[in-house]
């Protein structure tokens, strides 16, 4: 078990649930429909890759330490970039931050690209697991 990536995953996961509950109570009456979708799509993708870190958590001793630790890397990365652009995206007029708008939206593409790369990473890894038996 690789406790690095069980705590971060437990971690991302503790403040997915909390943004999940906010958006869906404190946001509600403040931004429009689509906000609020965008907000909920950011947080989906928060909890499917805090999953995945549990995951690699349990699959630490099968895998690589070096290949976790950068799977884990890119994760988190995605998160931050992915998810805590589109948080700030579904706010900006709750918070008059508009003028973000050209420099987030192109952050956003990135940590989805920060996801599949971690995926990738798992996939080859997992991939050349299955071949060396």
């Amino acid at each position: 078990m690789n406790k690095r990536s069980l705590t971060w995953g437990s971690a991302v996961l503790l403040i997915a649930v909390a943004l999940g509950a906010f958006g869906a109570h404190g946001l509600k009456a403040r931004v429009g429909p689509e906000a609020l979708a965008q907000w909920k799509t950011a947080v989906e993708y928060q909890v499917y890759h805090g999953l995945g870190l549990v995951l690699l958590a349990a699959l630490a001793g099968r895998l690589p330490a070096k290949r976790v630790r950068i799977i884990s890397k890119l994760f988190m990365v995605g998160i931050l970039l992915f998810s805590g652009s589109i948080y700030l995206l579904a706010t900006r007029e709750v918070f008059g931050t508009q003028a973000l708008t050209p420099v987030l939206g192109p952050v956003t593409p990135v940590g989805g690209l920060m996801f599949m790369a971690g995926w990738a990473v798992l996939f080859i890894t997992a991939w050349r697991a299955a071949d060396d038996r």
